[in-house]
Order: structure tokens, then C-alpha cells, then sequence
């Protein structure tokens, strides 16, 4: 199939998009749109999931296959919708209410499971299409419609819960960047398991410039760790500044210093099956810390789809019962005559 030719133009509908002006979900879409394109995947292969949200409009603006499902349950439907065919590309959109709230078991179990596909998390901090209240991702002490004192909780990091459930995929990106979102899209398309992709959004209506720190242009160098495998976690305006390890911990040094060099830099591997590294770039923040984007983890692990599938050929080759009558028709099996309450041999009806 690597010689199809598809464009962006190829996955847009003719529906009118009802984003708000200058949300960054256009940004999203656009992404997944030229990752799709570029795939080598027939156009019919590809099925969009979603639950409720702004993002969750996603289906209605895609020329694939979708389903706009309920609150929450859009790992549920897609986990079914590649287990029932396995052919198919599924994606996943949602939001972090939509996901880490009343969707946070099916999140997890989705990723427990490792069921071969793409998850992509809208994390605006927000929720967005219900008028602006606090969400699961919002930090403690944030002010919202309902949390006017500021919030009491703790937010999740979606990486962490990733990393909790045995997640072999974890990537992060930007909705204003289209070319890391497309770069770490595509390494997500690649992945046999359940990939999971945050994409930091921007609300411009209730929460606009909530990641600014991280994207002003001014200071993206500084603040923005782009990661790739096999190469070291090199960043800053003069590229001059790294990662290393001590006593354990994560540790900025500035590279020529205190006789550092880039041989003392650590590398990214994606692919260690050890999370140790992999969660301390998920929990690294601003100030003392760039944040981390890119492929943060991508590990090779046992795809629940394919194993199911595996499953079902083999007791299908070695099965004694091949039709529903042979099943029906198995095993103790009685046969009732006459309209008589008991039999004539004693049996009574309502013990048959």
C-alpha cells in the first residue's frame, strides 16, 4: 500500500468547522491530517473515536470513518472497534476532562491492556465546551467558574498515569508546532500497542495562554527540551546546556562548565523498558526544568488485539464444536414430549 498518494485534502470533510478563532485544535487536526496522509494506508482503513468535548468534534471534520461517542467511554468503543477489526486504524481524540475524569478507568485500562492504537489527549486545563470549570489536569489553587477560591487538588500528569499502567507509547507535543505534532504523530502510527500522544492546547476563550511560559518564541529554546532517540538531551539558545544524572536525580548543567562536556549528556533511548529516565523527563517543569517533548517512551510489548486474534484462530483449529446447533445440541441434554405438568417419567416440567 506504500504507493498511495493522499494529501491533507484527501481527510477533510465538507462539514463546517465550529472550533472558536485561533483554538489550537485547528493546529491538532492539521497534524493528524498530513500523518495520515503520509501513512501508506488506504483511506477506508481509518476509524476516528471520540467522547465529549471540543476536541471530541474531531470525527465530524475528518473524511474517515468515526463515531462521536459519550462522555468518557471513547477507549471503550475503540478498544471494541479494533478488537472487532483489527485491520483498521483507530484513533482516539479527547480532551484531559473527557479522559482523565469520568474516562480515567477506561484510560487506564486501554493502556493496561496494550490494544494497538492511537490516543491523542487535548491537555487545555480546562474544561472548554461546558463554560470554563476546573479539569483533572488544572493547578492546584486555579481559579475557574467552579473553584472561584482556587482549587484544592492536585492535578494528574497524563504521563505519569501512562507510565502507572504499564504504557509502552508516550509522547508529547504542541498544538502550535504541526511539525513536532506530525514527527511524534507518526512515531505513535508506528507503534504496536496503545501510543498515547498529549498535545498541549491552548482555550482562547477560557484559558488562553495557560502553556505561554513554555511557548512564547522568546524563550522556547530555554524552556522546551526536544527530545530524540539516541541523540542527547541537548537544548538552549546556543545549544550549550544538557541533562545528566545525579545522586539519582535530573540535573541542568551548562555544557563547558565545571569541566562538563557533551560526552557527560545523557541520551535518549525510548526504547529502554526500564521507566526510570522516561518519568523523570514526563515530570520535569518550568523553572527549574525545560519541559520535555517529543517520543518520551516507545517500548515493544505484547498488543492485545493481536493476541485475541491469535487466541480465537487457534481454539477455532482445535475446537470439537463448530455450530451453534453442536453447542446447543451438547453436553446433558433433555428432550420434553407432552403438554403434561410432569413427564411420563416423573420429571417435572419446571425442573427441566
Amino acid at each position: 500500500m506504500a504507493d498511495l498518494q493522499y494529501t491533507i485534502k484527501d481527510f477533510k470533510s465538507e462539514n463546517e468547522v465550529r472550533w472558536c478563532a485561533g483554538c489550537g485544535d485547528y493546529a491538532i487536526m492539521n497534524a493528524v491530517q498530513r500523518t495520515m496522509a503520509g501513512m501508506g494506508i488506504s483511506h477506508e482503513k481509518f476509524a476516528i473515536i471520540s467522547g465529549i468535548g471540543c476536541s471530541s468534534r474531531f470525527p465530524y471534520y475528518m473524511s474517515t470513518y468515526g463515531f462521536h461517542t459519550i462522555h468518557g467511554r471513547a477507549a471503550a468503543v475503540a478498544s471494541g472497534v479494533k478488537c472487532a477489526n483489527p485491520e483498521l486504524s483507530v484513533w482516539v481524540i479527547t480532551g484531559d476532562g473527557d479522559a482523565m475524569a469520568i474516562g480515567g478507568n477506561h484510560f487506564i485500562h486501554l493502556i493496561r491492556r496494550n490494544i494497538d492504537l492511537n490516543l491523542i489527549l487535548f491537555n487545555n486545563r480546562i474544561y472548554g465546551l461546558t463554560k470554563g470549570q476546573y479539569s483533572p489536569t488544572s493547578d492546584r489553587g486555579f481559579k475557574t467558574k467552579t473553584s472561584p477560591f482556587g482549587t484544592i487538588e492536585d492535578p494528574f500528569v497524563p504521563g505519569q498515569l501512562v507510565i502507572g499502567a504499564m504504557g509502552t507509547f508516550f509522547g508529547r507535543s504542541i498544538d502550535g508546532n504541526v511539525k513536532m505534532t506530525q514527527q511524534v504523530l507518526g512515531g505513535a502510527a508506528q507503534h504496536k500497542g496503545t501510543s498515547v500522544v498529549e498535545v498541549l492546547q491552548n482555550c482562547v476563550i477560557y484559558n488562553n495562554g495557560i502553556h505561554s511560559a513554555i511557548t512564547d518564541p522568546n524563550f522556547r529554546s530555554e524552556r522546551q527540551l526536544l527530545l530524540e532517540h539516541g541523540k542527547p538531551m541537548i537544548f538552549g539558545e546556543n545549544e550549550d546546556k544538557g541533562l545528566i544524572l545525579e545522586k539519582g536525580k535530573m540535573k541542568v548543567v551548562k555544557i563547558g562548565e565545571n569541566g562538563v562536556s557533551v560526552d557527560d549528556i545523557l541520551v535518549h533511548d525510548a526504547i529502554e523498558e526500564d521507566p526510570f529516565l522516561h518519568m523523570a523527563l514526563i515530570n520535569m517543569q518550568l523553572p527549574d526544568f525545560p519541559v520535555a517533548f517529543g517520543v518520551i517512551r516507545s517500548v515493544a510489548a505484547p498488543v492485545y488485539d493481536i493476541e485475541l486474534e491469535g487466541q480465537i484462530n487457534q481454539v477455532q483449529q482445535n475446537r470439537k464444536i463448530s455450530s451453534m446447533d453442536e453447542l446447543l445440541n451438547s453436553g446433558n441434554t433433555w428432550e420434553v414430549e407432552g403438554n403434561d405438568a410432569s413427564d411420563k417419567n416423573g420429571c417435572n416440567s419446571s425442573e427441566i
